[in-house]
């Protein structure tokens, strides 16, 4: 009987020859926490739609920031939720706006922890688009000047870096001019380079309440079937100036992740979005799968397919579930 010389079973014989060999790690360090800000004090509200995620008021944000960073996790993505919605989203870009008290509360709090914070006037315009509309349709080009004044009014209030989520054409650019105008050349830009138009958002629409009152975000998100789209995209947006390209959601565009990782150097970021955690954590509470583990092999896939650092919502669960591993 011939036997095979090479047995790649060899290295699988134990947990100490399977790490020994990984190919790919996960650690904390690579996880980005998303949280939602709201009105208010005392304020720590579970979303229905993601399970173990809250709405926090600004007071809440130091408890959050210093438990992750003890969890080693080194960042944070604030979303929030305005007083009140107008037609120009005017709480975007207000000093005294919702995030603009976040960063600065959370920035005097832990010092240390990096805060990034999402630049897009959904959650703040009355209509929920990403952008001004004139004659039904979002106005591109109005909108950058919003979008410049939100990352400016960010970086004031402490941000360490800001992330444009709208995909208008050309709002790295106009970003990047406007920090460097306002003395904040240091600010770096994480752009939502590849942006997919998603059925995977849902969760993260109710959790921010951005649904769009009238239409859809078709005509300016990318369309799903696309992928030499998004290297243009991605190439555009290193032309204007980002630092950080992240492609958005995770899961369903891994081939994404994986062609900008090889076409590109620039850091690259991905997003397991709410539908992604929300869809395991429900066939968990199912009983149909066991849900830890399979987050942490979804997280594993994203970085293996070349992310640099993941968003997700998993990340405090996950960090802990790494550190025992």
């Amino acid at each position: 009987m011939n036997h095979p010389l090479y047995r790649p079973r060899r290295l699988r014989k134990s947990e100490a020859l399977r790490k020994l060999v990984r190919e790919t790690s996960l650690a904390p360090k690579d996880l980005i926490y998303p949280l939602f800000v709201v009105q208010g004090k005392g304020v720590r509200e579970e979303i229905s739609s993601l399970p173990g995620q809250f709405h926090l008021s600004v007071d809440q944000l130091p408890g959050v920031g210093r438990e992750i960073l003890g969890l080693g996790i080194q960042g944070v993505i604030l979303f929030g939720l305005p007083s009140r919605k107008d037609q120009r989203g005017s709480e975007a870009y207000d000093p005294e706006g919702i995030i603009q008290r976040a960063v600065r509360q959370l920035k005097q709090a832990v010092p240390e922890l990096l805060i990034i914070t999402d630049v897009c006037l959904c959650e703040y315009t009355d209509h929920g688009h990403c952008g001004l509309i004139s004659n039904g349709e979002v106005d591109n080009d109005a909108t950058l000047e919003l979008l410049a004044l939100s990352a400016v009014s960010h970086a004031r209030a402490g941000a360490d870096m800001v992330a444009p989520s709208d995909m208008m054409d050309g709002r790295v650019k106009a970003i990047r001019s406007a920090l460097d105008a306002e003395g904040f050349q240091q600010i770096p830009i994480l752009s939502y380079a590849a942006k997919y138009c998603s059925s995977f958002y849902g969760p993260f629409r109710e959790a921010a309440q951005s649904a769009p009152r009238f239409g859809d975000r078709r005509s300016y998100q990318m369309d799903p079937p696309n992928w030499r789209e998004a290297l243009r995209e991605v190439a555009l947006d290193i032309q204007e100036g980002a630092d950080i390209l992240m492609v958005k959601p995770a899961m369903p565009y891994l081939d994404i992740i994986a062609r900008v990782r090889q076409e590109f150097n620039h850091p690259v970021a991905a997003y397991q979005v709410s539908g992604e955690f929300a869809m395991i954590q429900a066939a968990a509470r199912l009983g149909w799968l066991d849900g830890q583990k399979a987050m942490l092999e979804a997280l594993v896939g994203i970085k293996r397919a070349g992310a640099d650092f993941i968003l997700s919502y998993a990340a405090p669960e996950a960090a802990k579930l790494l550190e025992g591993s």
